[in-house]
């Protein structure tokens, strides 16, 4: 039992050292196969411009080397990049702006998209919980037209909803979108279309501003609204009229029209002559030769 005993702890060193034997080999062949790649050597804004100090070499192992990632540091010097950088995180393609495009927020709005910055407090600004990179509706409260007022509608403030899924570029001149922390601030910029720039353009000047925080995922519209009025916040407009049902076109069939009877007027009253009796008369008879006349007198 003893000799046993020793044999088993003799395999059991023997497998001890071959498995720390075939970990060391396994982790040269790691060693050997790795890269050096370029990362961020500090945190790098979003929009800010690589300095040779923001760069460091970094082991990798290759097959899990980014898409784009640098091997050269000095190509790196001058670009700007386009999302926040984490410390240690590898510098790509995809991260950056092209060659040439000078640093801050312009590098930033893609193409096609237009920035625009609105004054916000921290109502408007939803308690300071528009940050950048979250999404924004825009609305707006004004006056309705003249012509667009009933005789008896004296105020007609509305609010509607103008603009929808606004990216948030910026508050202040912050552009971090990293940071969750609420921050109140007095402006905003946010990133439009420039259709989208001249209707907020517009709606600044002809009414009050607010922005309502939506969720990053939603794709919902809202533009079936029709606003809320005065009227329909206080309940003194009268429930809309159902609409009317479309005429239903049906075959008429021709008919003639008799028309009524017409009744003749009752004749006039005509007055009856009575002739006077005849006069009684005295009648002879006259032979004359063969021939015989009868004469009245």
């Amino acid at each position: 039992m003893r000799s046993r005993g020793i044999l088993m702890l003799f395999v059991a060193i023997l497998a001890g050292l071959a498995a720390v034997y075939l970990g060391t080999r396994w982790m040269d062949s790691q060693t050997s196969e790795a890269g050096r790649i370029a990362v961020a050597n500090v945190d790098i804004e979003l929009g800010g411009r690589v300095s040779p100090e923001m760069i460091r070499m970094a082991e990798w192992p290759r097959g899990s080397v980014p898409t784009g990632a640098f091997t050269e540091p000095d190509k790196l010097v001058g670009r700007v990049v386009l999302v926040s950088m984490q410390r240690g995180e590898p510098l790509t393609e995809t991260r950056l702006a092209p060659v040439g495009t000078k640093g801050g927020l312009s590098a930033v709005v893609p193409e096609g998209k237009r920035a625009i910055t609105v004054r916000v407090n921290d109502v408007i600004g939803v308690a300071g919980f528009a940050l950048p990179g979250t999404y924004v509706d825009v609305m707006v409260n004004t006056q309705e037209d003249e012509s667009q007022r009933g005789s008896r509608d004296r105020d007609r403030s509305i609010s509607k909803i103008v603009l929808e899924r606004i990216l948030v570029l910026a508050v202040a001149q912050e552009a971090d979108r990293d940071s969750t922390k609420p921050k109140v601030v007095t402006a905003v910029t946010l990133e439009v279309t420039p259709e989208d720039a001249e209707l907020l353009d517009l709606a600044r000047s002809v009414g009050t501003l607010s922005l309502v925080l939506r969720n990053q995922t939603d794709q919902k519209s809202a533009t079936t609204t029709t606003g809320a009025t005065k009227a329909e916040l206080l309940g003194l407009r009268a429930a809309p009229e159902a609409p009317k049902p479309a005429p239903v076109r049906t075959a008429v069939r021709a008919r003639r029209v008799i028309p009524p009877p017409t009744v003749a007027p009752a004749p006039a009253p005509v007055a009856i002559v009575v002739a006077p009796p005849p006069k009684p008369q005295v009648c002879v008879d006259v032979i004359r030769g063969l021939n015989k006349v009868t004469e009245c007198f």
